[in-house]
């Protein structure tokens, strides 16, 4: 993350590793795993405001200090990365924080919003469902695909009209296939399929009917 944000920038110096006390800068962006960010704030000298870049954490980890903090709702799996139209939860201990973390978000084309201290677990694990669970439902999906000797390049096209019509519309609206419409002997027939050939995927499969049958039920 400290990497993708310091390129997508342009002027910003970094990252740094560690040891870096922070002299000589204004405001310093700590995009460490979120179990170091304590000891990372307590290296910087005092001065410069701090901020994090952890989504599930709020300000009371940099305490007592000036601080904001800056979480991009993108998924960073290498340095270059485009931020731009991604929102971003940020959060301020005074006024003049909040501002950095807003103008640091802005210069990168995202859109923030002030997310509160105590709506950020929650705020999270909905990113987590949405971006690190949608991939292990893929390689579930790919996991049985395989046992019939094709590969996930099938599904694709597939999974990306899903995301395209849930984005659309919402999910009552987006959801289709054998649950939607009732037909509970296909569904019986792809249990078994999964029984059979992934077994380990069984529970996930019976969680996800439950959970399509609610959402189902959700249409007007």
């Amino acid at each position: 993350m400290g990497s993708a944000l310091a390129s997508a920038l342009g002027d910003a110096d970094g990252p740094f590793g560690r040891g870096f006390d922070g002299a000589g800068y204004d405001a310093v962006l700590l995009a460490v795993p979120d179990t170091a960010i304590g000891s990372a704030a307590a290296a910087i000298v005092p001065g410069p405001l701090v901020g994090h870049c952890a989504g599930a954490f709020g300000l009371d980890v940099l305490a007592p200090r000036a601080a904001f903090a800056l979480h991009p709702l993108m998924t960073v799996t290498h340095g270059a990365t485009s931020f731009a139209g991604a929102g971003a939860a940020i959060a301020g201990s005074t006024p003049a924080a909040l501002d950095v973390a807003r103008e640091l978000a802005e210069r990168l084309g995202m859109r923030p919003f002030e997310l509160a201290d105590a709506d950020r677990g929650a705020y999270h694990a909905a990113a987590s469902i949405a971006a690190n669970f949608l991939v292990t439902l893929e390689d579930a999906a790919e996991r049985l695909l395989a046992t019939t000797g094709a590969d996930r390049s099938s599904l694709v096209p597939l999974a990306r009209a899903a995301l395209d019509n849930w984005a659309a519309v919402g999910g009552p609206d987006a959801i289709t296939g054998p649950v939607a419409r009732g037909d509970d002997v296909t569904v019986a027939r792809q249990r078994s399929a999964v029984a059979d050939r992934t077994p380990e995927l069984l529970g996930l499969f019976d969680a996800l009917v439950e959970r399509t049958r609610a959402l189902v039920n959700r249409r007007d």
